[in-house]
């Protein structure tokens, strides 16, 4: 066998068990912090716009697509 070829193989098994390696000790980390009293952080806050600044970066938004079909349009 070509010896690349014997080392992509064997890089290739050893990313799928450092895969299986990150899930356990995720697992395990939650597991402590369960019974530590500690709940797992599931996700980002999530931050609140106002309505006056979603208007503002929709219409913002607005211009940037204009701007970019304008100049798509000047090359035609």
């Amino acid at each position: 066998m070509d010896i690349v070829k014997v080392l992509r193989k064997e890089e290739s098994k050893l990313v799928k068990e450092a895969g299986r390696i990150t899930h356990k000790l995720a697992s395990i980390r939650t597991a402590i912090g369960a019974l530590a009293g500690k709940t797992a952080r599931t996700g980002h806050i999530k931050r609140k716009v106002s309505a006056a600044s979603r208007a503002k970066m929709a219409k913002a938004q607005r211009e940037r697509w204009a701007k970019v079909k304008k100049s798509e349009a000047n090359k035609k």
